[in-house]
């Protein structure tokens, strides 16, 4: 499936999914890498935190891949660039404040001098094979957003990674609607957009505005101590909590190592250069509680960040009756739950909690429906190409697309490969595409056995047989069974009293070439425990059967 004299494009991950971005353009026999995120897994995958794209497709084309272009820093966009950039042995490409963090994580995996990463200067171009490439600066929740204006022989994509239209970004310069109707003056032939917010029927909201709402905030909050949490990517929420710390009178204290490490390279990058010296958590205790205001991780309910500490008193961090929290942040789905608990162990405390629902202090890295409309308006492309979203999300927004006069628009999914030019958009065929998990060292396929077995083991739990019989199948010692999380705190003993004489009476039932198999021996003494187990309890557990003979 080698590119022809064509423009292709393939998603093996964010489309269909918020998350684990990875897209690929094909034309003139070779392949152009756009991010290479990862997601985090969630209770469907058991002991596992890391979920990535299947990589299987391009892997066998490694011949033909130019390099990995990074349009930012977020982790569903470089978050798997540790574990695979090695294999796939083509440069990557990044502005500064990303590539910083990108080589962090090169560093962190030992692979530094063995991956060749190339800093590209803000809004610079470079050109991999057929593809001329430039960055365009874009407004987001994160230092260095950027879109990819792609030229081809066969026509010019716009990709805009993730974005939004921010009249005041505190941070960055993005790109302004002169400019972005000047390049949909020369032509834009696909628009492969971010979906995320298109069910939003209001703008995502400025920073600035969220600076006067957290000033506003926290100057009501006199004489407590306040804990303010948010993502610690967002580098102009950062800027915004120093200046209202500042002008709050209290000292700025950072709790959370990814806090750390984002002031670091921002500062490394330019940025946050009016930022202050910061207190050390226990000095902060010895400080008014009106004199201090503390940064912390944890506002998705994590259970080992600073923020879950805090409301479980196993912290540096103390807060008491009267104290606020601040959630700088939204909801990620899934997180509900978690983040819950943190706020009933904090509201138990008679902390005061804070969201956007009490104050502008919020807002999304993703555009509403009325900029997605602008930019439909600035840029005029002759295709529309959601990604960036659940299926309900890329379905809305080709919706929107054709309502707003793009003539054509194709809601694909991971795995999709569409020819946008000659004659675009076209589907020509699906390639694997799939999902890989890091299940403690080893990268494994989501769906495999392991993943299953462990579903039912969390579900059901796990019961395990051991007995010796002879070579013409005679029970030859007493049958041990141990069983591992069912409901039977009381009626165990019974429970495996009763498995164990209904294994004997079950195997006294086998007759000839049976009574010798030890297939059909194992299998009998599995399906009476299992019957047995399902009877006490209601559960169906995993039964493993150790057979031997003598």
């Amino acid at each position: 499936m080698k590119p022809g004299k064509e423009l292709l494009f393939l998603a093996l991950g964010g489309s269909g999914e918020i998350g684990m971005n990875v897209n690929l353009y094909g034309c003139d026999g070779k392949w152009l890498m756009v991010d290479l995120g990862m997601t985090f897994a969630d209770p469907y995958y058991p002991g596992v935190d890391l979920v990535f794209a299947d990589l299987t497709f391009i892997e066998e084309r490694l011949d033909d891949l130019v390099g990995v272009v990074l349009t930012h820093a977020h982790e569903d966009h470089i978050g798997a660039v540790p574990y695979f950039a090695l294999d796939l042995g083509v440069p990557l490409y990044a502005t500064p404040f990303t590539a910083r963090l990108v080589a962090e994580k090169l560093a962190e995996a030992g692979i530094s001098k063995d991956v060749q990463l190339n800093v590209v200067p803000n809004e610079a171009s470079l050109s991999l094979g057929p593809f001329d490439i430039r960055y365009v600066p874009l407004a987001h929740s994160i230092a260095e957003g950027n879109a990819l204006v792609i030229e081809t022989p066969h026509g010019r994509v716009f990709h805009t990674g993730d974005w939004k239209l921010d009249d005041e970004p505190l941070i960055g310069v993005p790109a302004t609607e002169g400019d972005l109707t000047a390049l949909g003056d020369e032509g834009v032939l696909a628009l492969v957009c971010d979906s995320t917010n298109v069910f939003n029927p209001k703008p995502s909201g400025s920073e600035g505005a969220v600076r006067d709402g957290l000033m506003e905030m926290v100057k009501g909050l006199k004489g407590k101590r306040v804990v303010v949490t948010t993502f610690a990517s967002n580098v102009a929420r950062l800027q915004t909590l120093a200046e209202v710390a500042e002008a709050t009178g209290r000292q700025l204290c950072v709790a959370g190592r990814s806090l750390d490490r984002i002031i670091g390279v921002s500062q490394a990058s330019g940025y946050l250069k009016a930022f202050p010296d910061v207190v050390r958590m226990e000095d902060a205790m010895d400080l008014p509680r009106g004199e201090v205001l503390v940064l912390a991780t944890g506002g998705q309910g994590e259970p080992r960040a600073a923020l879950a500490r805090i409301a479980s008193d196993t912290h540096p961090i103390r807060l008491e009756k009267g104290d606020a929290v601040i959630f700088s942040s939204r909801q990620i789905p899934g997180n509900e739950l978690a983040i819950g608990r943190v706020q009933n162990q904090l509201a138990a405390k008679g902390v005061e909690i804070l969201t956007d629902r009490q104050g502008m202090i919020h807002v999304s890295g993703h555009p509403g429906r009325p900029e997605l409309e602008a930019l439909y308006s600035w840029l005029r492309p002759e295709i529309l190409v959601p990604v960036h979203g659940e299926m309900r999300h890329m379905a809305e927004q080709a919706r929107l697309g054709k309502a707003s006069g793009i003539k054509r628009t194709i809601v694909q999914k991971n795995g999709d490969l569409v020819r946008l030019a000659p004659d675009g958009p076209t589907k020509l065929s699906e390639v694997r595409a799939g999902r890989l998990v890091l299940d403690g060292d080893i990268i494994a396929p989501a769906d495999g056995s392991a993943m299953g077995q462990r579903r039912k083991l969390a579900e059901s739990g796990v019961v395990v047989a051991a007995l010796a019989v002879s070579p013409v199948g005679k029970l030859k010692s007493a049958i041990e069974i141990a069983a591992v999380g069912l409901p039977l705190e009381e009626g165990m003993g019974e429970f495996i009293a009763e498995a164990q004489g209904d294994v004997a009476k079950a195997l006294g039932t086998l007759k000839g070439e049976k009574a010798r198999d030890r297939a059909a021996i194992s299998e009998t003494v599995r399906l009476t425990v299992r019957r047995a187990a399902q009877r006490w309890s209601g559960k169906k557990p995993v039964v493993q059967v150790m057979l031997r003979e003598g």
